[in-house]
């Protein structure tokens, strides 16, 4: 009797596990215009003239929230995003970038640490200053924006986990 390979046999597992993970995976939350740029902020703030009034989606970490009397601005860290829209905060820090808002906006509703999401408007640049380093901030007219809450974060990543562990009893 010919002795039959199992891993001839369970090769389809792989196809049809690797389309289940996708199929987990969350849809980006905003709707990509086929002009939105797909630049970091920082290679606007190395070129902001280059790129204009273009469409961004940009996200990162809330760094702070300051209020003046017709708008606010929330200085982000960005981070890149992945396939949903998420910021990848595991990643290196792709530049930082200023989002501002029409009117006043809650700084409870955005915390120091928070991960969010924005898509709106580049509307140039503003010189600045990161610690004692000069820095130049990409201005971004926000249309929307979604702060991520930890279940969001989890969604559509498998609690998955393979191992090779050792048991010991005591009798």
């Amino acid at each position: 009797m010919p002795i039959r390979s199992t891993s001839g046999s369970l090769r389809w597992l792989a196809p049809l596990f690797a389309m289940t993970l996708a199929a987990c995976a969350p849809a980006p939350i905003y709707k990509v215009a086929s002009g939105t740029l797909t630049v970091l902020p920082a290679q606007v703030a190395q070129a902001p003239e280059q790129y204009g009034q273009g469409e961004v989606i940009w996200g990162g970490t809330v760094i702070e929230v300051r209020n003046f009397p017709d708008h606010s601005e929330i200085e982000i860290l960005a981070y890149p995003l992945d396939a949903s829209q998420r910021p990848q905060p595991n990643t290196h820090g792709a530049g930082r970038f200023i989002a501002i808002y029409p009117g006043y906006i809650e700084s409870f509703n955005y915390p120091v640490g928070a991960l969010i999401t924005a898509s709106g408007q580049l509307h140039g640049s503003r010189a600045g200053a990161v610690d004692q380093a000069a820095y130049v901030y990409p201005l971004v007219g926000v249309a929307q924006s979604h702060v991520w809450t930890p279940a969001e974060l989890r969604q559509g990543h498998p609690d998955i986990h393979f191992g090779v562990g050792v048991a010991a009893g005591i009798r």
